[in-house]
């Protein structure tokens, strides 16, 4: 913003000396800049902007980062407010266990995994999203036989609208070559390590120990990774346009949920 072409200086008059006919000094009016606009008087036109972020990613985690700037903060509450969905990338590593879930830690034990098969792992996840489902039910404070659950299952707006603890709405394997894996998680009132926890204990359910290898968001509600932009686009354009873009996902998504 500050390397933005300002505007000219406001003009004032002034009366100042001009040599005039036979050596004497004569008092023109003259337009001349207001020193108090120069640059190097003023300083920086903006000091402080607001920038507020929403759902964080920890150290570890990477992907889609929403930021709200100056007003834009108060739409960060609002989206907040809607509990929408967060999609996440993980990858998990059969064979180990560490003392915080990631292939970092400090190593606790190594177990083998050549016993372990997709489908094995596929009944795993099945089971996963099937608790979280009746806890997703539960915690929606909704009678599943009236017409107003109805409705909201064909919006695809059932979901806790208050607080509650993690739960996972869908979870697939998108690749299996082991020791790797890589699951695709839909969930809501995650946090990364959490979905860290979550490789750890499909280790434990299938008689072996896993590591998270990466936790990446790739959808954060309405905003995806072809809404981020990356370091290299960190320019005022760049912010403008993205805002612009995103202006009305935003309004339309805050207006369906909240009405």
């Amino acid at each position: 913003l500050n390397a933005a072409p300002r505007r000219p200086p406001r003009q004032h008059v002034r009366f100042l000396p001009v040599p005039g006919d036979g050596g004497a000094t004569e008092l023109v009016a003259m337009r001349v800049p207001v020193l108090a606009d120069h640059p190097l008087v003023r300083g920086p036109r903006f000091k402080q902007l607001k920038i507020g972020a929403g759902h964080r990613l920890d150290m570890k985690a990477s992907g889609v980062l929403v930021l709200g700037i100056g007003h834009g903060n108060k739409l960060l509450t609002d989206l907040y407010n809607c509990h929408l969905t967060k999609v996440y990338t993980v990858g998990g590593l059969f064979g180990k266990a560490t003392d915080d879930f990631s292939d970092t830690g400090n190593l606790v034990e190594k177990t083998t995994f050549d016993h372990i098969t997709r489908e094995k792992l596929e009944r795993i996840l099945a089971v996963i999203q099937g608790t979280n489902h009746k806890a997703l039910l539960m915690h929606s404070n909704i009678d599943m036989k009236t017409q107003e659950a109805y409705e909201l299952a064909v919006k695809g707006l059932i979901r806790p609208m208050g607080k509650s603890p993690p739960i996972i709405t869908a979870i697939r394997c998108l690749q299996f070559t082991l020791p790797e894996f890589h699951l695709e998680v839909h969930c809501l009132h995650e946090t990364q390590q959490y979905l860290r926890r979550i490789v750890h204990e499909i280790g434990l359910e299938l008689k072996s120990s896993a590591v998270c290898t990466r936790v990446r968001r790739t959808r954060d509600g309405v905003f995806t990774l072809d809404d981020a932009l990356l370091r290299t686009q960190w320019d005022l354009q760049s912010v403008q346009n993205a805002i612009q873009n995103c202006q009305l996902k935003v309004k339309a998504e805050i207006e369906r949920t909240l009405g």
